[in-house]
């Protein structure tokens, strides 16, 4: 199958050595970070650094025209990626054999939080969550997309992947995160997730929803789970009325699939004909995070294909092969950082346990953050 590693710039600038050491591992391809979240990542590697920290959701070059005069705009990278870092990674890369596409995070962006507040998610309690924009604002989704557009489409590129291109919620590894002392099962986090803002609550009332209504249910439904009295596996249909339950996910489906078709057409606005364009996606429609929640039957319609994580098992790939779309990308996200919970030494096997599921293609999280000896038995497993 064909297989790709993710990188981020810095992994490669400023090491001579970096590309061809991707390229040895026997990977066709990279997907380069050009738009990321605030991260601290580490390079063992470099021969000028160890520890990389980006202090803020950034595009890794320099920001286009599009954005003069506009009030949500991409921010530019600082000292740990100055200049076009994406370009100058992917020129090394291209040198080196190997045919790179973009790797670009859209709804996951503390610093645009934290500066304009109100484009923040707004949960039932009024707490705001200012790494997830709410896609459900218009000004946001213009952001979002046009962001998709400039970002997936670089020079060198052959291709994109877009991750967070749907709902982000309560789940997001913050700075010294304190939130685990109540386990939330998926039923709870969902509920954590939902949207208040304006938007939302303008989109609910067009739904036939009273918001007030349904933000008072949602906490009397999160009541047992604060007590310790909720089962994490609690199914939703259990702590929400069906019905409100129902119209909920309806609206909040419809918004993340329109995000995700305007996404989708802006990047092949402005994309030679042949370029590739995946979504990280989970088949759960009502998941939130880098992995959006999507209906297989719709996203297969919509994109060239999807990547899906499968590093807990290739389970999730199932849903997306039943549709049976002829031509689609069903890429496998194993991580091979042993590290981050990785299984490098059996890469092999969850690789082919993958394509029976239906996967046509494999993703390796990261090159750049594993270790010599994960990197070695990558290079084994695909030798």
């Amino acid at each position: 199958m064909k297989t790709s590693a993710f990188v981020y710039p810095w992994d490669v600038n400023g090491d001579p050595g970096a590309a061809r050491r991707i390229a040895s591992l026997g990977v066709d391809q990279v997907t380069l970070a050009s738009a990321y979240h605030s991260t601290r990542a580490l390079t063992p590697r470099h021969p000028s650094h160890r520890i990389v920290t980006a202090e803020h959701a950034a595009v890794l070059y320099p920001p286009g025209e599009r954005w003069q005069g506009r009030t949500l705009r991409p921010y530019a990278a600082g000292a740990w990626a100055p200049g076009d870092a994406f370009g100058a990674a992917a020129t090394a890369l291209d040198e080196a054999g190997l045919e790179v596409h973009t790797w670009v995070v859209l709804a996951h962006n503390s610093r645009m939080g934290a500066e304009h507040p109100d484009t923040s998610v707004v949960n039932a309690y009024g707490d705001r969550y200012p790494w997830a924009p709410c896609i459900a604002q218009p000004a946001t989704r213009e952001y979002l997309v046009d962001l998709a557009a400039e970002a997936a489409v670089r020079p060198g590129a052959r291709g994109t992947e877009l991750e967070s291109c749907g709902w982000y919620g309560l789940a997001h590894l913050h700075a010294h995160d304190k939130t685990g002392g109540v386990g939330l099962g998926d039923a709870a986090q969902y509920l954590m997730s939902l949207c208040f803002c304006g938007s939302c609550r303008e989109g609910y009332t067009g739904a036939g929803l009273d918001p007030d209504a349904l933000a008072s249910a949602v906490r009397q439904a999160l009541e047992p789970v604060w007590r310790g009295e909720a089962a994490p596996d609690v199914p939703m249909d259990k702590l929400l009325d069906a019905e409100l339950l129902s119209a909920n996910l309806e609206f909040r489906s419809s918004v993340s699939r329109a995000l995700q078709e305007e996404a989708v057409a802006a990047v092949r606005a402005a994309a030679p004909a042949d370029f590739q364009v995946l979504l990280h996606a989970d088949p759960v429609t009502h998941h939130c995070g880098a992995n959006a929640g999507v209906d297989p039957a719709h996203i297969l319609g919509v994109a060239d294909g999807v990547v899906v994580p499968c590093t807990g098992g290739a389970d999730l790939v199932a849903p997306f092969a039943a549709e049976g779309v002829e031509g689609a990308v069903l890429a496998a996200n194993l991580t091979v950082v042993s590290g981050m919970g990785g299984a490098p030494a059996r890469l092999r096997e969850d690789a082919a346990r993958a394509a029976e599921l239906g996967a046509t293609e494999l993703r390796l999280y990261h090159a750049g953050l594993a270790s010599d000896a994960d990197l070695e038995l990558v290079r084994a497993a695909l030798g």
